[in-house]
């Protein structure tokens, strides 16, 4: 099915050639991407996406015409049809409800071979202190697949957040953080050490990527980067350059361009910034990751894909490498089955 509403991107990604796949055996978990409709958005930032209806259809058209080796994904919370009833704290659960309906779409093997969110991260307000367990229970009673959450923390790092944020702890959950201002990651770094044993996943190489920003900027980007890496507990998504933030847009965005943006031109461009994170983290606790629909605005499944891969190659990452970033840390991080 072909939904009006997702024509004009659509249409955009379609003027490229499509690129040979690199390396198309190398096994691939893409540990982030939305699903959702927005055909009724009206708040930001969900109601500028350009991919209006992104379901199991969709994404799997993505992953099959991309060509390359992806065998599982992660979903990622983005606020997808939450309970219309029922407690104000408990509506967020709606979203892993709906997305069990994907993974079970997914396993009857219909629409490719390619297993859909066998893990899951919603959300939930920490805010609410200890209470929030029963809404991180009420998400792992909808799926099996739900592995943690991801919400914002205040900057004084409060006792009631700090209990609320203890009980993922105590329920084995991880913590997924972004946030456009990457000075936020030292205070990041604060809150994972509260926890040692919470995995705190920073998503999107950390902040707003803009290879334009003076040098103080970038300076000031890899010191927060640094900062994150020196907690043991925090591992990186590397990935979501290409993302919109506000009305930022990335000089390769689908506004400014008529076609999309080739894979060795995009490594040139953003490989300083992989470089350094991947070099702050190490391989072990990083992962390549689509941020798919999101990143879809700048570039195609397979060339982002094979840009990746061209940083792993410009890295001379070994085969272990590869296998950690592209996969390994995925599942690890996420506990995910074996396939």
């Amino acid at each position: 099915m072909s939904y009006v509403a997702n024509k004009p991107i659509e249409t955009w990604i379609g003027q490229e050639t499509p690129e040979e796949v690199l390396e198309p055996d190398l096994t691939i978990i893409d540990p982030h991407h939305h699903l959702w409709d927005l055909r009724g958005a009206t708040i930001e930032p969900h109601a500028s996406f350009e991919q209006k209806v992104y379901l199991c259809e969709e994404i799997m058209r993505d992953l099959n015409d991309g060509g390359h080796n992806v065998v599982q994904t992660v979903f990622a919370q983005c606020g997808a049809f939450y309970r219309a009833d029922g407690p104000e704290e408990m509506k967020c659960v709606g979203e892993t409800e709906f997305v069990q309906g994907i993974v079970a779409m997914s396993r009857s093997g219909l629409y490719g071979e390619t297993r859909l969110c066998t893990g899951i991260f919603g959300t939930a307000d920490l805010r609410m202190g200890k209470d929030v367990e029963a809404v991180l229970r009420a998400h792992q009673h909808a799926s099996e697949n739900f592995r943690g959450i991801r919400s914002i923390f205040p900057s004084d790092l409060n006792n009631t957040f700090l209990e609320g944020y203890a009980v993922l702890s105590d329920l084995g959950l991880s913590y997924d953080n972004y946030s456009p201002d990457f000075e936020r990651l030292p205070v990041l770094a604060k809150l994972a050490a509260t926890q040692p044993d919470v995995p705190v996943i920073v998503n999107h190489l950390g902040g707003q990527i803009d290879p334009r920003s003076d040098d103080s900027s970038k300076v000031r980007w890899r010191e927060c980067i640094t900062a994150i890496a020196d907690a043991p507990n925090a591992v990186m998504k590397v990935g979501g350059a290409q993302q919109r933030v506000g009305p930022w847009e990335p000089p390769f965005h689908m506004h400014a361009r008529n076609t999309p943006i080739g894979s060795e031109a995009l490594c040139e461009l953003l490989f300083p910034y992989y470089e350094h994170a991947i070099g702050a983290f190490g391989p072990e606790r990083c992962m390549f990751e689509s941020n798919f629909p999101v990143d879809k605005e700048c570039v195609s499944y397979r060339t982002l894909w094979n840009t990746f891969k061209r940083i792993a190659a410009k890295l001379g990452l070994s085969d272990s490498e590869k296998a950690m970033m592209f996969s390994g840390t995925a599942a690890r991080v996420y506990k995910l089955p074996m396939i």
